[in-house]
């Protein structure tokens, strides 16, 4: 039975079952902070588990993709690790319990797969009575083929959430699999008995401090890899061996030359490469890209990995990327994230491979240099460790790994130390407000609620909660004093999401304050912050706060065109452009998002086009309020990293765009005006930055631009318009005036040239002709040279010159000194480096350079040595 038909079969059974089949969750964990990746098939409907949200179903069977890391070390040593793969499920929440999973899983297994029952055997917690007598007196198994095992082995949890005992389900492969002991029996630690499900009756909810807390709905949560489904249904050994795992072992066999099963090293990383590459693509696909930290660093983890096993098999080029096509070609009819982000996945992958093979060999270099000079304790420094991983891009763990190889060890104290050092530097850097910074400097403040109305009225009456000044709270201030202020309510927005925070007046019959910056405390107070120009403001005080109008509808426009910049973006460059921040302020929007290259002229120039149609087309922007599901049903984009509650803003922008969003818009797109991109820019790996203006700033952008273009025209005596056909003119007369002067240059150097040969030195034995010349480029000084050498007809010339403050060299050899081993380009590259600089050539002609022209003659003087060096 192939993968596809067993996964079919599953799911078309437990829709009988009355079960709603739901497709694959994202790898990546949405609102579970306790999470990295999801790594088991109930992972992502923990809050149904916990009755936190209702289910949309109360029976759910799925087909998870899934990954886990801890064992990565792992695979590839052994035929059954993995990092990726597929998890079936079926899922109760408060519906069916025991009873019913039990006699499915049974009824799957016997009757639609139809594995033998003689095969079969299963396992209940020590204690779960409940569970032994529907296994031995409901379904008739027989006790010897049941056993009990204790909470390592039957009991399920995956960190804080949902768990309980669980029954598993196993297949016996045969003796010749087992460890060939007279008591080997199911879990036992050899390979004879494989668990095919696991049953978990999900009873309790771990809490943070790791109590058991039961639930008030008891669930079921199970669990069948599919993987491990096929290797019993089509009788072969182990995962490499099954339909979907098979193309790509054979296929990096091909590629690398490398024939399975004959040397056991190589086998090694024959599916090393095999296994990575399934969970690269996945981890892409779903939107994550190579990096140090969190779900980016378990990905270049992966790809680092493979691509040192494809060195070691004798691969010296980018080659990963290459098999991503057959990923999708076995898994894409299911997972159509796949097939949309083909071209995509292939890219991320190919450009992380070409960035480590930069790196790869001169870091093995000094990684085995290490190695050899770790002395007789074999261990290497956390400080060379993390030196590998920050500038060469080594995984810590693959440093490790190779390590291992070699029967070493690291100081991995060492290494977290350095590793720790660098975050706090970059934390320092990073707190440049007090807000920001680790230390909470709000703390009088808290507990205090400040109501936020800013959304439908920028003004508002209101009364003061807290003032603060330098940090410290007061009871009063007055006139020219630096403040802080917290308001009951208020109409001004705190930055955050990006946007910038208002400004304005709070004022009272008395008092006068001008706002001139507002924030959020981490705590969620709003904080006004600026200074008092009349009067004196107390605590308790009643007041009218009011926004100034023309910034927040400024800062509005921008905020609204970067929703529809990011629909843009995706319709233009694809589905795998996700938002990776922003800066929304009153003169301009910054929009940052993931994409692997910069964007052409024509791309830049569509999505600036449509971004203005649907401004044109003055599309009614509506805000509504959803759960944070119904948004996610609605099909709003949101950001995973971000944290939402329970009740979130939806903002839509007609039928075009639809994003979660806590900040201000305008009410129609219209209100906008104009749109204009102004720059483009990578900001790191697989980052981009567009900066755009909008209404009069888009409009102060092309007038400014206009007054330049039309000065440049009136100096060149035409309109814009003539500009281009003027700057053409120019360009040619000045190529003219180029070649002019190059044929004026050559002519001096001919006549410097015949002045030259009385200066012919035979100190080395042989005529040699070094000189400091005037010429303006290489090509003068290398023409100079050639002359020089066909008139000396046996010699060598050195000749140098000094050319917009460097330093240029050319050599020549003539054909005879050249068979007596004389070498133009060892000579002046040896006086290039008396130069500062560097070059060489062929043995007849050579060219170098330097970067110190007051060296120039010094060297010069050395020519004659250097040339009775090469004498033979």
């Amino acid at each position: 039975m192939l993968s596809k038909d067993i996964r079919a079969t599953f799911l078309d059974f437990f829709q009988e079952k009355d079960h709603l089949i739901l497709p694959s969750f994202s790898l990546i964990p949405q609102n579970d902070p306790t999470l990295l990746l999801i790594g088991a098939g109930m992972a992502p409907l923990k809050p149904y588990f916990t009755g936190e949200k209702k289910p949309p179903h109360p029976r759910v069977a799925t087909c998870q993709k899934c990954v886990r890391t801890p064992d990565i070390e792992r695979v590839g040593r052994t035929s059954r690790h993995a990092t990726f793969f597929e998890m079936l499920g079926n899922f109760s929440f408060g519906d069916y319990f025991k009873e019913e999973a039990i006699f499915w899983a049974w009824e799957l297994v016997t009757t639609a797969f139809k594995l033998p029952e003689d095969k079969l055997y299963v396992s209940i917690y020590e204690d779960d009575d409940e569970a032994f007598d529907i296994w031995h007196k409901k379904v008739g198994l027989a006790p010897d083929r049941i056993f009990r095992l204790g909470k390592a082995d039957n009991f399920w949890e995956i960190g804080q959430g949902p768990c309980g005992p669980c029954s598993e389900i196993y297949y016996d492969l045969g003796p010749e699999r087992g460890c060939g002991r007279p008591n080997c029996e199911v879990g036992c630690d050899c390979d004879r008995y494989m668990e095919v499900w696991n049953l978990v009756f999900t009873q309790f909810s771990c809490t943070e401090s790791g109590d058991y807390v039961p639930l008030t709905q008891r669930n079921i949560d199970t669990g069948a890899g599919l993987e491990r489904l096929a290797i019993i249904l089509q009788e072969v050994n182990n995962l490499f061996e099954i339909d979907t795992v098979r193309p790509l072992l054979n296929h990096f066999s091909q590629v690398t030359d490398t024939r399975y099963g004959k040397n056991n090293a190589n086998d090694v990383s024959l599916r090393i490469l095999t296994e990575h590459l399934r969970g690269i693509s996945f981890l892409i696909g779903d939107g994550i890209l190579p990096g140090n930290e969190g779900r980016g660093y378990v990905l270049r983890r992966l790809l680092r990995r493979a691509v040192r096993h494809g060195q070691i098999l004798g691969v010296t080029e980018p080659f990963l990327h290459k098999a991503v096509t057959l990923v999708v070609s076995e898994y894409g009819s299911f997972y159509s994230e796949l097939v949309q982000g083909h071209e995509y996945i292939e890219k991320v992958v190919r450009l992380e491979e070409e960035r480590f093979y930069e790196t790869l060999e001169q870091g093995m270099k000094i990684l085995t240099e290490l190695m050899n000079n770790t002395g007789t304790k074999g261990i290497l420094s956390g400080e060379a460790a993390f030196k590998l991983y920050d500038t060469y891009g080594f995984p810590i763990d693959l440093t490790k790994e190779i390590l291992e190889e070699k029967e070493l060890l690291l100081d991995e104290e060492g290494f977290t130390a350095a590793l720790e050092a660098q975050r706090k530097r970059a934390r320092s850097a990073r707190s440049h407000t007090v807000y920001d910074s680790d230390e909470n400097a709000y703390q009088s403040v808290r507990g205090l609620v400040s109501e936020f109305s800013g959304y439908d009225m920028l003004a508002a009456e209101s009364q003061v909660l807290a003032v603060l000044k330098e940090g410290e709270r007061v009871a009063e201030v007055t006139i020219k004093d630096e403040v802080e202020v917290v308001l009951a309510k208020t109409p001004f927005y705190g930055e955050r999401g990006g946007q910038v925070g208002d400004s304005g007046q709070i004022m009272s019959a008395t008092m006068t304050m001008d706002v001139v910056d507002t924030i959020i405390t981490p705590d969620g107070q709003v904080i006004h912050r600026g200074v008092i120009t009349k009067g004196v403001l107390r605590e308790g005080d009643r007041v009218h706060a009011t926004v100034t109008a023309n910034k927040r509808e400024d800062v509005c426009r921008n905020h609204t065109a970067t929703h529809l910049l990011h629909k843009a973006l995706r319709d233009v460059l694809g589905g795998h452009v996700n938002q990776a921040g922003s800066q929304v302020s009153r003169e301009r929007l910054r929009f940052d998002f993931n994409h692997l290259s910069s964007l052409s002229p024509e791309q830049l120039n569509t999505v600036e086009q449509q971004v203005n149609e649907k401004i044109w087309e003055n599309l009614s922007v509506d805000v509504t309020l959803a759960s944070l599901d119904e948004a996610r049903d609605m099909g709003a984009t949101a950001l995973f990293d971000d944290k939402y509650g329970e009740s979130v803003r939806v903002v839509r922008v007609g039928d075009y765009s639809m994003e979660l969003c806590g900040g201000t818009h305008v009410h129609n797109a219209g209100e906008i005006g104009l749109f204009k991109i102004v720059s483009e820019a990578g900001i790191g790996a697989g980052l981009r930055r567009i900066e755009a203006v909008t209404g009069a700033g888009a409009y102060q952008w092309f007038s400014a631009r206009n007054q330049v273009l039309e000065q440049a025209a009136a100096q060149l005596k035409g309109s814009a318009l003539q500009l281009p056909e003027k700057i053409s003119g120019l360009q040619t007369e000045n190529r003219e005036l180029q070649r002019e002067n190059q044929r004026l240059q050559l002519k001096l150097a001919g006549m410097e040239v015949d002045g030259l040969l009385d200066d012919v030195s035979l100190k080395s034995g042989v005529p040699v002709l070094s000189a400091h010349v005037s010429a303006g480029n290489m090509e003068t000084l290398r023409e100079m040279g050639d002359r020089l050498k066909n008139k000396l007809k046996s010699g060598v010339v050195v000749l140098g010159a000094i050319a917009e403050g460097k330093v240029l060299l050319v050599g020549a050899v003539t054909t005879d000194l050249v068979k007596l081993g004389y070498h133009a380009g060892k000579l002046v590259g040896e006086i290039a480096k008396l130069t500062g600089g560097g070059g060489g050539g062929r043995a007849d002609m050579a060219q170098a350079g330097g970067k110190d022209p007051n060296q120039l003659d010094n060297a010069l003087k050395k020519v004659d040595d250097l040339v009775q060096r090469q004498k033979k």
